[in-house]
């Protein structure tokens, strides 16, 4: 039984859609087993798994072979969240615990990077085999971007004319499905990340092209990036998050040479023009 927690997620559907169309062993773990449904209409086991409350965990790891930890997306909770998670696995005797990370997470000064590295040396300490999918940044995290940008025909950074390797969430949760299924990742640390890296000028550059209208990029001081933020409503430390975001694009900390994200789905990763096509459409 493979079981993938954080199911009803943006990630976490499209795991399991993959999963689905290669075995009928496949669990997923969720808080709101309501928001499930269409899940288990599609084969799912639909079991509940709550990070916040561990004993919920438990029922939800019986009887798996391999399990999936998505990453929780609560600032302040998530490595307790984890904690929950890795100590269930391993009283559920997991053979395999595989765990979405953030490129680079023992390296990059990355806002989001002490809960990914700490959350490794947990699963490391519980001496459960592991894979740690350490995926770069999503093409969907610029879907606000995309939109701002067709609607002024501009958009703001701080990144200057450096380059990030995002790609698609569907070529990250292909990779998830291809370890998952796979033999030979025990111990691995796979660094994932689209294979050919774009600046914010490029990327304007594709929404144009997508668009059929200009779009151009506006490169501003790290200073002037927040306070467009701060003035677009954005809470501080959510602008705080974004314009270091940024800056880990400037540091290099969002782009990888590795080819490990195109190894593990057998293809090359979505192209830029097709990623923000898809994006425009939406």
């Amino acid at each position: 039984m493979i079981v993938v927690t954080g199911a009803t997620g943006h990630l976490g559907r499209l795991v399991v859609d993959g999963l689905l169309a290669r075995t009928s062993q496949v669990a997923a773990a969720v808080r709101d087993p309501r928001r499930a449904d269409d899940l288990a209409a599609r084969g799912a086991q639909v079991r509940e798994a709550d990070y916040d409350r561990p004993e919920t965990l438990a029922a939800a790891f019986a009887g798996a072979e391999k399990v999936l930890l998505i990453s929780s997306s609560t600032p302040g909770q998530r490595l307790a969240q984890h904690e929950a998670v890795v100590k269930a696995a391993q009283a559920a005797g997991v053979r395999h615990l595989v765990y979405t990370s953030v490129l680079a997470a023992d390296t990059t000064k990355l806002f989001v990077a002490p809960d990914h590295k700490a959350t490794e040396q947990l699963i490391r300490d519980a001496g459960i085999p592991f894979t740690f999918l350490r995926n770069g940044w999503y093409t969907e995290n610029y879907g606000q971007t995309v939109q701002q940008a067709l609607a002024t025909g501009s958009f703001a950074g701080s990144a200057g004319d450096a380059r990030l390797g995002a790609a698609p969430r569907a070529d990250f949760a292909e990779a998830a499905v291809a370890v998952l299924t796979g033999d030979g990742h025990a111990g691995k640390t796979y660094e994932l990340a689209g294979d050919t890296a774009f600046n914010y000028a490029e990327f304007a550059s594709a929404i144009a092209e997508a668009a059929g209208k200009p779009v151009t990029y506006q490169d501003v001081s790290p200073a002037r990036h927040r306070e467009l933020f701060v003035a677009a409503g954005l809470p501080e430390p959510v602008a705080d998050m974004l314009v270091d975001a940024d800056r880990g694009i400037r540091d290099g900390e969002l782009a990888t040479t590795s080819g490990d994200l195109s190894t593990l789905i057998g293809r090359p990763t979505t192209p830029l023009a097709d990623a923000v096509a898809a994006l425009v459409k939406n």
